[in-house]
């Protein structure tokens, strides 16, 4: 998401020496290099006299005081940061275009930054996660040329990117041999696109999301999968744009939305599959244009939270959507079926309101990214406001502190938590943006450092080889 602030906080060049009146004076951090501890790092962006720069900043701490760009490390930026533990960060960058390349970074024994030799161009994703040693992401697209039916339509597969991080090698599933078709994934003749790679165990679980029929899918064993009464939501011309766009000849979105399905995995292959079913929840994927963010958990006991955000509700055919309100279910630790005793009805907690992402900050707890408004077929809902889910209690506390929510443009895609609190990027429309903290127990949040840039993307934490 590209983000302004307002032109009197707009200077000439990346030195930013100027500060706002109502904000504190620079932080005396010290200089990058004379090896003082700086473990947190941010990624930033800054649109100064119409010049956009990426940079990656060091911190040694998160709590308070302001930070300028002209001290990072500048990059390309990234559609995505991916912290691997507290060793590396990647930068990945799906090569579409001239979208760039993905490479890693690291932390060096005097705390600064550094980035690794190899570089990839990685091809789309609409999923990203970790498994083992690698940095995974996943996507869905057209399968084999050998795979093409009698139409010449081509099934569709699900495609799998490798970064390996110690090896530092990056590896597809290009081959025939290789390839794991997403074609009646579920047994319901629709193809399924991915959502979340959760490692729990040795196991990889992810919510299987049903996307309609292909192409492929309608003419398939005859039309056999097109359900009675939904023929004519098969497309008579191609149209669309991004994410939305279909050809002629598919059925575009699911004809089940009354139903989740989870994918355990034996390994990063993808392989050998489990398939799960419950249908006191709509499938588990929050989006945002081509994204499916994650939405399966595991959590320190061993048990998987599998949370709903009932997207299907803004279908706009009513045969799509679904009749389900956004929930949380469970998975108990070492089972491989749907806790029967554990539901939550999140829309009960909330006045009907629903969310668009959530993340894992320990104990039962999760930080969710809620909605503004109900979800309405046709409508623009805004994601400006936190909340956090203690998932053994069931209970729901809005996150106060924050800024006014009519002045969000954006949030960091991936906390950071530690020691009880979640560091959250929040980048405003009236004002630098800054890395919030929220304490995990009381909900309460506050302003921590400032950044003197655009946007901040990621914040998390590197510790130095």
């Amino acid at each position: 998401m590209k983000t302004k602030i307002l032109s009197k906080l707009i200077i000439a060049t990346l030195a930013l020496v100027a500060t706002m009146a109502c904000q504190n004076e620079r932080t005396n951090f010290p200089s990058p290099d004379d090896g003082t501890p700086r473990p947190y790092v941010i990624a930033s962006e800054g649109t100064f006299s119409n010049t956009t720069t990426n940079a990656l900043l060091s911190a040694a701490s998160l709590d308070g005081g302001s930070i300028g760009m002209e001290r990072g490390l500048v990059n390309d930026g990234a559609s995505y940061w991916v912290f691997w533990g507290d060793k590396y960060l990647y930068a990945l960058t799906y090569n579409q275009g001239n979208a760039g390349t993905t490479r890693s970074y690291v932390m060096n024994s005097d705390y600064t930054l550094s980035a690794r030799s190899a570089e990839y161009a990685v091809r789309r994703f609409t999923t990203v996660g970790t498994y083992e040693n690698f940095v995974m992401t996943t996507s869905t697209g057209d399968g084999p040329q050998e795979l093409a039916d009698e139409n010449g339509f081509l099934p569709k597969a699900i495609l799998v990117s490798l970064l390996n991080v110690e090896d530092e090698t990056y590896t597809t599933n290009n081959t025939l041999e290789e390839q794991y078709l997403s074609e009646n994934f579920l047994g319901n003749g629709e193809y399924v696109t991915l959502a979340g790679l959760e490692q729990v165990g040795d196991k990889l679980y992810s919510a299987a999301v049903p996307m309609g029929l292909s192409q492929y899918g309608v003419k398939a064993e005859g039309g056999k999968w097109v359900r009675e009464g939904f023929e004519d939501l098969i497309k008579t011309e191609a149209g669309g744009s991004g994410s939305g766009s279909y050809k002629a000849g598919e059925l575009q979105w699911t004809q089940y939305p009354d139903e989740c399905w989870v994918a355990i995995f034996d390994d990063e292959t993808l392989q050998n599959k489990r398939l799960i079913r419950t249908d006191k929840i709509s499938y588990a994927a929050g989006r945002n244009k081509s994204q499916y963010y994650q939405m399966v958990w595991g959590v320190e006991s061993g048990d998987v939270y599998v949370f709903s955000p009932s997207y299907a509700k803004s279908m706009s055919d009513a045969r799509q959507q679904t009749t389900l309100p956004a929930g949380v279910v469970r998975i108990k630790a070492g089972s491989m079926e749907f806790d029967d005793s554990y539901y939550v009805n999140i829309e009960a907690l909330t006045g009907g309101h629903s969310f668009q992402r959530t993340w894992y900050i320990g104990g039962t707890k999760f930080l969710m990214l809620m909605y503004d408004s109900l979800f309405e077929p046709g409508m623009t809902m805004v994601a400006n406001k936190l909340a956090i889910f203690d998932a053994e209690s069931g209970v729901l506390t809005p996150v106060e502190g924050l800024p006014a929510s009519e002045t969000i443009s954006g949030f960091g895609n991936a906390p950071y938590t530690e020691n009880g609190k979640t560091y959250i990027a929040v980048t405003t429309t009236d004002s630098y943006p800054a890395i919030y903290v929220i304490d995990n127990n009381t909900s309460k949040a506050e302003k921590g450092v400032t950044i003197e840039a655009t946007k901040i993307s990621a914040v998390g934490r590197l510790m130095p080889f």
